[in-house]
C-alpha cells in the first residue's frame, strides 16, 4: 500500500520537474504562488487519502470474508478431527481389549504348555527347536533359551526319536508313536505328531513318563497271577496226586512181585533180564518220587504265603531251593540239574532277613530254572569240554543283604536284558520282544521289588555267563 501511494505521487508530481507543467505555479515575475501550490498540493493529498481509504476499505473487506471462510473452515476441520480423534480412540481402545486378549491367551496357552507333566518339544523339519517348555528343561537341564533356535541332537543326545521319525512323521501327515523303557528305572511313552494348518513343516514330540502305570499295570498283573498260582498249584497237585499214588503202588507190587521170584525166575539165564527190569522199576520209582517232590511244592507254595514277613535264614532257604531244583529241573538229552557243579560263598554269621518265604523259594527256583536253561544250551553247543557252573554268593552290605546267583552259560542279549523283568502279553495287537514267556522273570522281579521292597538287576555278557543282583532290606 505505501509503494502504491509513493508511486502515484511521483505520477502526479513528476510534471512538476519539468518548467512548461510548473507554470502555473509561479508569477509573471517567477516567484512561486505558494497558496496555488498549497491548495494543490492538500486536493491530491486528500485525492490520495480518499484511494487509500477506499483501498483499505476494500482490503478490509476482503480480508474480513477470508477470515469468516478460515473461521468457517477451521470449525469444519475441528470438528473432523473431534470425529476422527474419537474414531481412533475408540479403535486404540479396541486394539488394547484385542491385545490384552491375545496376551492373556498367549499367557495362557504358554502356561498350559509349560505347566504340562510331559516333555514337549517343537521342531522344524531340519530338527531345529521352535519350543521348549518346562518339563524339557528339567530333564535335559538345559534353559528354553538356550535350546530354541538349535539343532535337538545337539542339546538333548539322549532322546530317541531320531531325525528319520521325524521325516516319517511329516512325510505320512500321521503321528508316530514310541516306546523306550529301562526296566527298574523308567518307561517313556514317546510321540511325534505333525503339525498342520501352519506356514513352516514342523513337528511336536511329547515325551510321557509312564513308570508309575506301568509298575501299577505289573502289580496288577502280578497279583492276579499269584492268586491264579495258588489255585492251579492246588488243583494241580490234588489232581495228580492220587494217580500218582496208584502208580507208584503198582510199581512197588510189581518190583515185590518180581524179587519173589514170581514172575520170572532167578537163575543164571534170565539175571540180566532180571536187572533190567529191576533198574527200570527203580528209575520209574525214583521219577515217581521226583513228582511227589514236585506236589509237596506246589501245597507248600498254595499254603505258604503270609500276609506279614518273617525273619528267616536266606542261605537255607537258597539251598531248600537248590534241592528243589535238583529234583525238578531236567531237560531231554541234557545234564541234570543235579550234576551242575554249584559253589557256595557265603558270608559266616549272616544274620536273618524279613521275608515271605515260599515266595523267595520260588523266585530263586524261578532262577535256577533260567540258569539251568543257559547252562544246557550252552552244553549243548560246547561239547564235553565245558563244565556248567553256578555260583552262589550271600553276604551283608550295610543294612542289606546281598545275594547273586551266577552261571557260566549263554548269555543275555541287550534286548533280551532290557525285557527280562517284563510281563509277557501274549496278543496279537502288542508287538512283542524277542524274549519269549518262558524265559521272563517278571514274577520274581515282582516278588523282590514289591513284596520284599528290595531290588533286583541282571548283568549278562553272551560268551562269559549271566549274573542276578537281589538285594534285601534287614529292616
Amino acid at each position: 500500500m505505501t509503494r502504491f501511494l509513493l508511486l502515484t505521487t511521483l505520477l502526479l508530481t513528476a510534471p512538476l520537474t519539468h518548467a512548461s507543467l510548473l507554470a502555473p505555479f509561479r508569477n509573471e515575475d517567477g516567484s512561486t504562488r505558494w497558496q496555488y501550490v498549497a491548495n494543490f498540493s492538500s486536493g491530491v493529498l486528500i485525492i490520495l487519502l480518499t484511494i487509500a481509504a477506499v483501498v483499505l476499505f476494500v482490503t478490509w473487506r476482503r480480508a474480513r470474508r477470508y477470515n469468516l471462510e478460515l473461521e468457517e473452515i477451521r470449525s469444519h476441520l475441528e470438528e473432523r478431527v473431534q470425529d476422527r480423534t474419537a474414531k481412533l480412540e475408540k479403535e486404540v481402545a479396541e486394539h488394547v481389549v484385542t491385545t490384552q486378549r491375545l496376551q492373556a491367551s498367549e499367557s495362557y496357552i504358554q502356561n498350559i504348555l509349560s505347566s504340562m507333566p510331559l516333555v514337549l518339544v517343537g521342531v522344524n523339519g531340519d530338527g531345529v527347536v521352535t519350543h521348549w517348555n518346562r518339563r524339557a528343561e528339567q530333564v535335559s537341564g538345559t534353559k528354553a533359551e538356550a535350546a530354541i533356535g538349535r539343532n535337538l541332537w545337539s542339546i538333548y543326545p539322549d532322546i530317541t526319536v531320531t531325525p528319520e521319525h521325524i521325516k516319517q512323521a511329516l512325510a505320512k501327515r500321521k503321528p508316530v508313536t514310541l516306546r523306550y523303557s529301562q526296566p527298574g528305572s523308567y518307561h517313556m511313552d514317546i510321540t511325534v505328531y505333525p503339525l498342520e494348518n501352519y506356514v513352516e513343516p514342523g513337528v511336536v514330540v511329547l515325551v510321557d513318563d509312564v513308570t508309575r502305570r506301568v509298575i501299577t499295570e505289573n502289580m496288577l498283573i502280578q497279583h492276579d497271577k499269584l492268586s491264579s498260582m495258588g489255585e492251579l498249584a492246588t488243583a494241580m497237585a490234588n489232581d495228580i496226586h492220587t494217580p500218582l499214588q496208584a502208580i507208584l503202588f503198582d510199581l512197588r507190587s510189581f518190583h515185590k512181585a518180581l524179587e519173589s521170584g514170581q514172575l520170572l525166575p532167578k537163575d543164571s539165564q534170565q539175571d540180566s533180564e532180571f536187572k533190567r527190569l529191576e533198574g527200570l522199576l527203580e528209575h520209574a520209582s525214583d521219577n515217581g518220587r521226583q513228582v511227589e517232590s514236585v506236589i509237596r511244592n506246589l501245597l507248600q507254595f498254595a499254603r505258604g504265603r503270609n500276609a506279614t514277613a518273617e525273619p528267616a535264614n536266606v542261605v537255607d532257604i537258597l539251598e531248600h531251593s537248590l534241592t528243589q531244583a535238583s529234583e525238578a529241573l531236567s531237560l531231554p538229552d541234557a545234564i541234570p540239574f543235579g550234576k551242575i557243579n554249584v559253589e557256595r560263598h557265603f558270608e559266616k554269621e549272616i544274620p536273618l532277613a524279613p521275608c515271605h518265604i515260599t515266595e523267595l523259594q520260588q523266585v530263586f527256583l524261578s532262577l535256577f530254572r533260567h540258569a539251568y536253561q543257559s547252562l544246557a544250551e550252552k552244553a549243548k553247543a560246547k561239547g564235553m569240554d565245558f563244565v556248567p557252573t553256578i555260583k552262589l554268593y550271600v553276604g551283608q552290605s550295610y543294612d542289606a543283604l546281598s545275594v547273586r546267583i551266577q552261571h557260566n552259560g549263554t548269555g543275555l542279549s541287550n534286548e533280551e536284558q532290557m525285557h527280562l523283568f517284563e510281563p509277557y502279553v501274549n496278543s496279537a495287537n502288542v508287538e512283542q520282544p524277542s524274549a519269549a514267556a518262558d524265559r521272563r522273570l517278571s514274577f520274581a522281579y515282582f516278588v523282590i521289588t514289591e513284596q520284599h521292597r528290595g531290588h533286583m538287576a541282571v548283568t549278562s555278557d553272551l560268551e562269559v555267563g549271566t549274573t542276578f543282583h537281589i538285594q534285601l532290606e534287614l529292616h
